[in-house]
């Protein structure tokens, strides 16, 4: 008997979300990065284990948006949250509730979706921060369990997928069982070089930079790529290529090595800057960048 469950996995900008969804996965489906924000579409995580296919849907950070992509990126979870059949908000040990938490929960509410609650990043914490926050979580919604996680280090991950599988039902799979996600490899390739970008660079350039893969051609031993970089103003484009192009490189490089361990070949990337104004304002842009609304 197979069963299936779709879990949308939310809560606010950098709590962990993503690392969660790698650490259950045990393979690399989402870019992270310290910086909040980074994931900005819905990522499918598929874990199929037996008889049983959870689908994970990481979500972005849930914020108020100050531009048409976070409108996109907020809506994204929204619509998410919409066709799941449970959720796991994940929050961090801060003892009282968020604007953002609160918002996300009413979501629920009104719903009326299960969920968990994912204490994320404990190995940082007290025990009596983390007390607190589980009090104040639960006597703000009923969750069906709570479960305190460190997901950079593996701590509590088997737990919170052993609690999910209450949310499995008879069904068929929608995806097959030697898959760990829907992304295609353009679209991987799109999200690495944009982590290397959120790595590298300082300040608020990250958040004002998109990837487009133009070309994406597979030989019997080496891919080409060719990606160009969007940014949002002439002098971010000098900061990006770098002083003599030492940043473009080294963001290229990193890039390039990850990809080819990935793809498990060589690979030969591109990579071209240009400048699109204020493209996060630009639905046009965002429409040809990728960010469409479903």
């Amino acid at each position: 008997m197979k069963r299936t469950a779709f879990i949308a996995i939310v809560g606010r900008p950098n709590v962990g979300k993503s690392t969660l969804l790698n650490a259950i996965l045990g393979e690399k489906v989402a870019i992270v990065s310290k910086r909040p924000q980074t994931t900005r579409n819905r990522i499918t995580g598929i874990h199929t284990v037996g008889d049983d296919q959870f689908v994970f849907l990481d979500t972005p950070g849930m914020h108020r948006p100050r531009t048409k992509l976070g409108d996109y990126m907020v809506k994204a979870v929204g619509d998410t949250l919409g066709g799941a059949d449970a959720a796991i908000l994940v929050v961090e040990p801060r003892e009282a509730i968020g604007d953002i938490e609160a918002g996300i929960i009413e979501n629920l509410k009104k719903q009326e979706l299960p969920a968990v609650l994912a204490v994320n990043k404990v190995d940082g914490a007290t025990a009596v921060s983390i007390a607190r926050t589980i009090a104040a979580y639960a006597a703000a919604y009923e969750f069906d369990a709570v479960v305190p996680l460190s997901a950079k280090n593996g701590k509590g991950v088997d737990t919170v997928v052993e609690e999910c599988k209450r949310y499995l039902q008879e069904s068929i799979w929608f995806f097959p069982d030697d898959i760990v996600t829907d992304q295609t490899e353009r679209q991987m390739a799109a999200e690495i070089i944009r982590e290397k970008l959120l790595r590298t660079l300082s300040d608020e350039i990250p958040h004002g930079t998109a990837v487009s893969i133009e070309d994406f051609a597979e030989g019997e031993s080496l891919v080409n790529i060719r990606a160009e970089i969007y940014c949002e103003r002439q002098s971010h484009k000098g900061i990006i290529i770098g002083k003599g192009g030492a940043t473009l490189k080294k963001i290229g490089t990193e890039a390039r090595l990850e990809l080819e361990r990935l793809y498990g070949t060589k690979v030969n990337l591109e990579l071209w800057v240009r400048v699109k104004e204020k493209w996060r304002d630009s639905q046009f842009n965002l429409n040809d960048l990728g960010y469409k609304p479903e």
